[in-house]
C-alpha cells in the first residue's frame, strides 16, 4: 500500500481519536508518539515515525476544530440577534436548519420559528433565545426579519428540488434522493425494502452516482467533438458544479477528487495506484475535520476500498483460472460479495439490519442505476422546457420501476436480511473484521488476516446486548412515515410502546422500523398501548407482539376494527400477551415512570362513529416532567378532556394529536396544556397536507418548540425529572426557560 494511503489512514484515525474526547485524544497522541518512535528506532525505518506524526496531527486537528466550534458557539449564544442563512424554507411552526455567521465563525443552527418566513438560501436576522449544543446553535421562538441577499447554493438546491417535483411527479421522492441527495420525502416502506435487499446505499448520493454522471458527461463532450483533454477538463468543471449544487456531500466530493486524479493521470500518462487515488479522494473532505464522523463518508471510503481489494483478489484467483464471460461473472460476483461483507458493520450500525441478498441484488441493480442516473440527470437539465423534460422523465420511469422492483424482489427472498442490534463495542469488533478482510484480499498469504477477521466477528456476534441504564426517562418519537410510533424508555432500560406505525403490502413499520429501533438500544417491552385501531397506528402491532412479546397490551377497545388491529389481537393471544381494556384513571408505574389513562370514557365512546375521537390519551410523568400523548384525538375528545380532566392536561411535552391536523389542537386545549415541546409524527410529502400550517402557527405563538419527523427523523426527549434534553438529527441540546404561560 502506498505511503500516501497509509498517511491518510493515520490522519483519519487521529481525527477519530481527537473527536472521541479530550482524555482519549491526549492518550492517543502520547501512544502514537511513543509507538511510532520506538518502531522507527527498532526497525531503523523513519516511515513509522512519520506516520505517528501524521496521526498526532489528526488528533490535534480534531481538538483544534472542536475548541474553535465551542468558542464560536459560546460567542453566538450570548447574542440576541443572529445573522442566519436558511438552508430550507421556513415559516411559523418550522424547525429549520440554517447557518449562523459572525466574523471568523460559521456554525450550524436550527430555528424554531415563531414569526416571519423566508425562502431557502435567504439571509435573515433572527431574534429569539439561544441554546448551544455540542455542534450547533438552537434558536427558540425565533422572529425572522429579512437581512438582505440570498445564498446561491441552498437556493439552487431548493430550486432543483422544485423542478424535480414538477418534472417527475410521482417519481419525485426517489429522484430527489438519486439526484440531489434529498431523502426527506422517501416512503419508509421504500427505504425498508431497499435496506432489506441490500441496495439502500443507492438511495443517496454516493461515489457511484457521481462517477456515472461524470462518465455520461464525458461521452457527451467527446461526441460534441472536443479533444480528449478538453473533454476531460469540461467534465471536471461540470462535475464540480453538480457536486456544489447538491450541497457537496462528502461521498460526492471523494468521488469527484478521485475522478480528477484519474483524469490527470490519463492526461499526463502517469499510472497512479488506486490506493493513492482513494487516499487523496478520502482526505479531501477531511479539510472539514468533522467529516470523519459522517456515515456517508465512511461508507463511501469503505466501499471503494473493498472494490480495490476485490480487484486484487480477482487478479490473484480468478484471472489465472477462468476466461471470457465466466471470468467476468466471477469478478462481478466477487466484487459484490466483498463490498457487501466489508460494509456490513456500517450498514448494520446505521440501518439495524444486514442483508444477505446484497451480493445478488447489487449485481442486478448496478446496470439499472448506470442507465437510470444519466437519464434522470438529462431530464432534470431539460426542466426549463417542461414538455421535453416530462417526455424524458416518462422514458426513465420504467427504469425507476425496475430499480424498485429489484428491491421488492430482493426483500422478498427467504432470509433476505436479518435484524441486528449492534452495540458500540460490537460495531467496533465488526469493523475490525472488515479491515482484516480487506487485508486478506490484498496480501499474498491471507491466513493471519482471516483468523483475525473470524475472531473479531465471533466477538461481535456473541457480545451480550444489555440494556443501558441511564437513570433518565426518555420519549422516542420514532419516524415511521405517515403514522405513529412512540416509545417511552424507563430509567431501568425497559420500554412502553404506544402505537406501532402503519402496514403495507408485504411489510409493516413494526417489523421494518420499530423492532430494529428498540432492539438496537436493548431492553424488553413492559407494556404496549394501542391508541385506536386505524391502520397507521396498529399496522406494526402484530409484528411487535410476535417479536418482542410485551408484558401487557392496553387498548381502548373501540367497537370498530381494522385488519391490522384484528391481527394484533390474534398475535397477542398466540404470544401469551395479556390484553386489557383501558378506562380513565387506570395507572401503572414502570421503573418510576407513572402512566395514567385520561381517555376515552365508555359512555363517551358509545356515541362515536370515528375511532380518532376514541383515542387512548396517556399522561406519562417522571419527576416534575410530564408527557401528554394524544394519539389521533380531535376537537371532540379535547373538549371532553377539558370538561372532565382539565388539571391533568398540563404537560411539558405534547405529542400533537392527529399528526398536526386542523381537526385537533384547538386554542383552549393548547392554552390549557402549555407545552414547551410539541412533537408531530408525520410522513414527508404525505397526501393529506399534514401538518396543518395553522396548527404549526398556533403552537409557535404559544412558545412551543415544534419537532416534526418529516423534517428531523426520529426525535428523543430525555429528562432526569427536572431538565429536558432533546436529541434530533444526531445532536443534543437542553431546553432552557420556564413553562409556557397558560
Amino acid at each position: 500500500m502506498p505511503l500516501i494511503a497509509q498517511a491518510a489512514m493515520a490522519y483519519a484515525s487521529g481525527l477519530f481519536a481527537g473527536f472521541a474526547g479530550r482524555s482519549e485524544a491526549w492518550l492517543a497522541l502520547l501512544a502514537a508518539a511513543g509507538a511510532g518512535g520506538a518502531v522507527a528506532v527498532l526497525r531503523r525505518d523513519g516511515r513509522w515515525g512519520a506516520l505517528a506524526a501524521v496521526l498526532a496531527a489528526g488528533v490535534l486537528a480534531a481538538r483544534t476544530s472542536a475548541v474553535h466550534e465551542a468558542r464560536c458557539l459560546d460567542r453566538l449564544a450570548h447574542q440576541r440577534v443572529w445573522r442566519m442563512t436558511l438552508l430550507v424554507a421556513a415559516a411559523p411552526g418550522a424547525f429549520a436548519p440554517a447557518e449562523a455567521s459572525a466574523p471568523g465563525c460559521v456554525v450550524r443552527a436550527s430555528l424554531s420559528v415563531r414569526r416571519g418566513s423566508a425562502r431557502a438560501g435567504e439571509r435573515v436576522l433572527a431574534y429569539g433565545a439561544a441554546t448551544p449544543t455540542a455542534r450547533r446553535l438552537v434558536v427558540r421562538q425565533a422572529r425572522l426579519v429579512p437581512g438582505g441577499g440570498r445564498a446561491r447554493l441552498p437556493a439552487a438546491r431548493a430550486a432543483a428540488g422544485s423542478r424535480i417535483d414538477r418534472v417527475f411527479r410521482r417519481d419525485a421522492p426517489l429522484v430527489r434522493a438519486l439526484l440531489i441527495a434529498d431523502t426527506r420525502a422517501l416512503d419508509p416502506a421504500l427505504r425498508d425494502r431497499f435496506a432489506a435487499a441490500g441496495i439502500v446505499h443507492m438511495l443517496s448520493i454516493s461515489g457511484l452516482h457521481v462517477a456515472i454522471i461524470a462518465g455520461a458527461m464525458e461521452l457527451v463532450f467527446v461526441a460534441l467533438g472536443l479533444p480528449r483533454g478538453a473533454a476531460l477538463g469540461a467534465t471536471g468543471v461540470a462535475t464540480a458544479c453538480y457536486i456544489a449544487v447538491i450541497g457537496a456531500p462528502a461521498p460526492a466530493v471523494r468521488s469527484g477528487v478521485m475522478l480528477g486524479v484519474a483524469a490527470l493521470s490519463r492526461v499526463t500518462q502517469r499510472p497512479t495506484s488506486p490506493w493513492a487515488a482513494l487516499a487523496i479522494g478520502a482526505a479531501a473532505p477531511l479539510a472539514a475535520p468533522r467529516t470523519v464522523l459522517d456515515i456517508g463518508w465512511q461508507l463511501s471510503v469503505v466501499g471503494m476500498a473493498s472494490l480495490i481489494a476485490s480487484g486484487a483478489l480477482v487478479r490473484r484467483w480468478v484471472v489465472p483460472r477462468l476466461e471470457g464471460w465466466r471470468a467476468n461473472l466471477a469478478s462481478v460476483a466477487l466484487a459484490s460479495t466483498v463490498a457487501s461483507a466489508v460494509s456490513a458493520p456500517l450498514v448494520a450500525w446505521s440501518f439495524g439490519r444486514v442483508s444477505l441478498a446484497a451480493p445478488l441484488t447489487n449485481i442486478v441493480a448496478t446496470p439499472v442505476i448506470v442507465l437510470l442516473q444519466p437519464a434522470l440527470f438529462l431530464a432534470a437539465l431539460c426542466s426549463p422546457v417542461l414538455p421535453v423534460a416530462r417526455f424524458l422523465a416518462d422514458g426513465a420511469h420504467p427504469l425507476v420501476m425496475a430499480l424498485d422492483g429489484i428491491a421488492r424482489a430482493g426483500a422478498s427472498l427467504p432470509a433476505a436480511s436479518i435484524a441486528v442490534a449492534p452495540t458500540l463495542r460490537g460495531a467496533v469488533l465488526a469493523g475490525g473484521a472488515s479491515v482484516a478482510l480487506i487485508v486478506a484480499c490484498v496480501v499474498p498469504f491471507p491466513g493471519r488476516a482471516l483468523v483475525a477477521a473470524l475472531l473479531s466477528l465471533t466477538g461481535a456476534v456473541w457480545l451480550p446486548l444489555l440494556p443501558a441504564r441511564s437513570g433518565m426517562a426518555e420519549l422516542h418519537l420514532i419516524d415511521v412515515g405517515q403514522g405513529d410510533a412512540v416509545a417511552l424508555r424507563t430509567p431501568a432500560g425497559r420500554w412502553v410502546v404506544v402505537d406501532a406505525g402503519r402496514a403495507w403490502r408485504g411489510g409493516d413499520a413494526g417489523r421494518a422500523t420499530v423492532i430494529p429501533y428498540l432492539r438496537r438500544r436493548g431492553g424488553g417491552v413492559a407494556l404496549f398501548v394501542l391508541t385506536h385501531p386505524h391502520a397507521d397506528h396498529a399496522g406494526g402491532a402484530a409484528s411487535l407482539m410476535r417479536a418482542l412479546r410485551p408484558g401487557m397490551y392496553w387498548d381502548g377497545a373501540y367497537v370498530g376494527t381494522s385488519p391490522p388491529y384484528r391481527q394484533s389481537l390474534a398475535a397477542a393471544r398466540d404470544a401469551g400477551v395479556e390484553w386489557r381494556r383501558t378506562h380513565p384513571g387506570d395507572s401503572v408505574s414502570v421503573d418510576g415512570v407513572v402512566l395514567t389513562v385520561l381517555a376515552p370514557d365508555s359512555t363517551w365512546m358509545s356515541s362515536l362513529d370515528d375511532p380518532n375521537e376514541a383515542s387512548v390519551v396517556l399522561l406519562a410523568r417522571y419527576g416534575a416532567v410530564r408527557f401528554l400523548l394524544m394519539g389521533d384525538a380531535e376537537r371532540g375528545e379535547e373538549s371532553w378532556l377539558l370538561a372532565h380532566a382539565p388539571d391533568a392536561l398540563r404537560a411539558d411535552v405534547l405529542k400533537v394529536g392527529h399528526h398536526g391536523s386542523g381537526t385537533s389542537s384547538t386554542a383552549p386545549f393548547l392554552d390549557r396544556v402549555g407545552a414547551r415541546v410539541a412533537l408531530v409524527s408525520v410522513g414527508a410529502g404525505n397526501a393529506y397536507g399534514l401538518p396543518s400550517p395553522a396548527v404549526m402557527r398556533a403552537l409557535a405563538r404559544r412558545g412551543a418548540v415544534v419537532l416534526r419527523t418529516d423534517r428531523l427523523g426520529s426525535v428523543v426527549v430525555r429528562t432526569d425529572g427536572h431538565r429536558i434534553t432533546i436529541t434530533e438529527e444526531g445532536d443534543q441540546w437542553t431546553l432552557s426557560g420556564g413553562r409556557s404561560p397558560h
